[in-house]
């Protein structure tokens, strides 16, 4: 049955990370959107795409949640928190900082396993205390070679690595959850939606003509831009099965994946700058991933689950 359940758990966090690792050619595709626009209809649309499955499946439980404080309270740091990871994710990769996002994704991993040990007190075994040195080694290559504090690469790590450590305290099911913080995160959605972005006018609120843009869109951008809420809680739904399923040092090592993807977009699609020193650091990442995959198919052998169970 624990075999079983994580087998589930890698589907569901692998599923997750190979979506996120695609993201930045969707958001790129709406680049002419002002990000914190796309932030909003992100959050809204990810808020009547939810609810809507929920409502379909006869669920409104989730809408009692306010009757425990405890549960609004950490809702509301989850849609709170989730909310700036996804502005700071699509204002980098709109922005020709793609790279550093994934340079944030694998430096993820390295906070989720610290916090997997502060607050569910997680072990490491010996071969994965290795791959976790040899990613670290890898991220702080990274690092050094940025020349300058990477605020984005470090905002997307630690905003996404608390995320999990809500998701994963919350008692509630993953469309509960996800509901319950994409409708409290909502006002900010719509705030953020009427105010405007002339740099000559500054923040006027209410401000709906700066919504005028809208109609002189694509087709096929608007589409897409209606879509953002199905491309948002997909991945999201995803990664919450997994995150109650895996262990979050797991969970961490998972989002390898995601980032890759991202650099590999970001250098060879978006042609981004990224100087041939820094794929010294690529070698130990790599490395880091073979590990753990290793300690993966050792420490979930019968043999060695047997002798644990022995001792």
């Amino acid at each position: 049955m624990v075999q079983q359940s994580f087998g589930k758990g890698i589907f569901f966090a692998v599923s997750a990370y190979l979506i996120w690792g695609f993201l930045p050619l969707y958001w790129r595709a709406l680049v002419t959107i002002p990000p914190l626009h796309i932030l909003s209809f992100r959050i809204i649309l990810s808020l009547f795409f939810v609810a809507a499955i929920l409502f379909f499946m006869k669920n409104t439980s989730w809408l009692m949640f306010y009757k425990d404080k405890r549960k609004t309270l950490l809702s509301v740091l989850a849609g709170l928190t989730v909310s700036f990871n996804w502005g700071l994710f699509i204002w980098a990769v709109n922005n020709g900082r793609t790279i550093e996002t994934s340079l944030g994704y694998y430096i993820n991993p390295l906070v989720s396993v610290v916090l997997g040990i502060c607050f569910f007190k997680e072990k490491l075994k010996p071969l994965q205390i290795i791959a976790f040195g040899l990613a670290a080694i890898g991220v702080t290559i990274l690092t050094v070679f940025t020349g300058r504090l990477p605020w984005v690469s470090l905002g997307l790590a630690f905003s996404f690595a608390f995320y999990g450590v809500i998701k994963k305290t919350i008692k509630l099911s993953s469309l509960e959850s996800l509901g319950a913080e994409t409708l409290l995160a909502a006002p900010l959605g719509l705030l953020i939606l009427f105010i405007s972005f002339d740099t000559n006018a500054g923040f006027v609120f209410p401000y709906p003509e700066g919504l005028a843009y809208l109609r002189a869109l694509p087709l096929l951008t608007m589409f897409l831009l209606l879509l953002c809420g199905a491309f948002s809680s997909i991945p999201l739904y995803l990664f919450s099965q997994g995150a109650k399923l895996l262990p979050l040092s797991t969970l961490g090592f998972c989002q390898f994946i995601a980032p890759t993807l991202s650099f590999l977009t970001g250098f060879f699609i978006f042609r981004e700058s990224f100087p041939p020193q820094n794929f010294i650091a690529f070698g130990f990442i790599w490395t880091a991933v073979i590990v753990y995959i290793i300690s993966l198919k050792k420490y979930s052998s019968p043999k060695f689950v047997n002798k644990n169970e022995k001792a």
